[in-house]
């Protein structure tokens, strides 16, 4: 498990990574008011992100983790995901021909929005709930993180004035292109390939990953929507956009640093059901990410000017408020599937994120009606939302605990 903690780690972190080590580079050269566009077209990629999972990184690891010792089987299920997928961008395109074609702030920039479009579409092709599934990260690690690294180095060499913006997400998309293509030449060499699969089976695995869906869907409610709310209230080219958004990006970042942890939990609670390492887990982690964020409340400011460039030393303001997110995400992800799944309680870990979205809303609204919406407002309701979305998870765990003791 720890083996694949470390390559989920490389994986999932070289997609926010290498982007994040390009960031102080884009942000001098593009300038805030276009970066400030890189931001809310990134955020509004995230719904699509959402979408084009539909909720499988879950729901198929857990099909592949139960069969991992049958290649038929496991082949059946990644046939049958790549036909959803399929079905899934063709939907998403026509969706975004619509917004460009009937929303003015998606008709400043069409191109941008495709490409993106395209790059995320060609990530959706990665078959990690495969190796997620059967404990065995390395091959798709290294594979996509070379590619990436090589596409990462290409926008210092082609990125040089602020018209060029359009190199960032046409070069996303070719490193996705190249690890998409080495990956597919992996699952060969394992034994797993396409095979006959009835539509009625695809859209069976799409129907069971409906719930899985609509509970990521409401996570993003608290997170790209903030940037798309800021997005539409003040405008293309509002510096204050691009400020939030590389804070938000920094926050996103440091989540996905823990995301790796949870995720290699998840196939491994399903099979061993072994409750104390949950314990030791949170006692490392919580010291470590006390001190973490106390640090970044306090040098916030300089850190931001350092990192971003002296233009976005504002940006400490908003990353400042944030910190705490990223302090409750962890207890948060860890009861979450890899606790209640084994628990037979997953239910709640996607009632949990139903809940937090509603909360987020309502909070949302009643500024808009009230006080009005600003980030430091929306940064305020960000932490709320995640603080009583763990809380919710903790003392589900809490009210049911006689099945930690319950045998695999």
């Amino acid at each position: 498990m720890a083996k694949n903690t470390v390559m989920l780690f490389l994986l999932t972190f070289s997609n926010y990574l290498f982007n994040f080590l390009t960031v102080p580079y884009q942000t001098r050269v593009l300038g805030p008011e276009i970066y400030g566009n890189i931001g809310f077209a990134t955020s509004i990629m995230t719904y699509f992100q959402l979408f084009l999972d539909f909720g499988f990184l879950l729901s198929a690891t857990e099909d592949v983790s139960r069969n991992r010792e049958d290649k038929q089987a496991v082949s059946k299920i990644l046939t049958g995901v790549m036909l959803c997928k399929l079905a899934l961008i063709a939907v998403s395109f026509a969706v975004l021909a619509v917004l460009c074609g009937t929303v003015k702030r998606f008709q400043s920039d069409v191109p941008l929005f495709m490409l993106y479009l395209a790059a995320y579409s060609l990530y959706a092709f990665l078959p990690d709930f495969l190796y997620r599934g059967i404990e065995d990260m390395q091959a798709i690690t290294v594979r996509s993180v070379l590619i990436k690294f090589f596409c990462t180095c290409m926008i210092f060499v082609f990125l040089r004035k602020p018209s060029q913006y359009y190199v960032i997400p046409l070069l996303t998309g070719v490193g996705n292109l190249g690890a998409v293509v080495g990956v597919y030449f992996h699952v060969r060499h394992l034994g797993y390939g396409f095979v006959k699969v009835s539509l009625r089976e695809a859209a069976r695995q799409m129907k069971r990953s409906c719930f899985f869906f609509f509970s990521r869907v409401a996570t993003a409610i608290y997170t790209a929507t903030n940037t798309f709310l800021l997005g539409m209230i003040y405008g293309s080219g509002a510096a204050l956009v691009g400020l939030y958004s590389t804070a938000e990006k920094a926050i996103t970042i440091a989540k996905q640093a823990i995301t790796p942890v949870t995720d290699s939990l998840y196939p491994y609670m399903i099979q061993y059901r072994n409750f104390k390492l949950i314990k030791k887990l949170l006692w490392i982690g919580m010291p470590i990410l006390f001190v973490g964020c106390g640090t970044v409340m306090v040098f916030a400011n300089p850190l931001c000017a350092f990192v971003f460039g002296k233009e976005y030393y504002g940006a400490g303001d908003y990353l400042r408020l944030l910190a705490p997110v990223v302090f409750f995400s962890y207890p948060g992800m860890i009861f979450g599937f890899p606790v209640l799944t084994p628990m037979g309680l997953a239910k709640h870990a996607n009632l949990s994120t139903v809940f937090g979205a509603a909360l987020q809303v309502t909070m949302l609204v009643v500024l808009y009606f009230t006080a009005g919406i600003t980030p430091e407002r929306i940064c305020v309701a960000t932490c709320v939302t995640e603080f009583f979305t763990c809380l919710y998870r903790v003392l589900v765990v809490f009210l049911h605990r006689d099945r930690l003791a319950e045998s695999p």
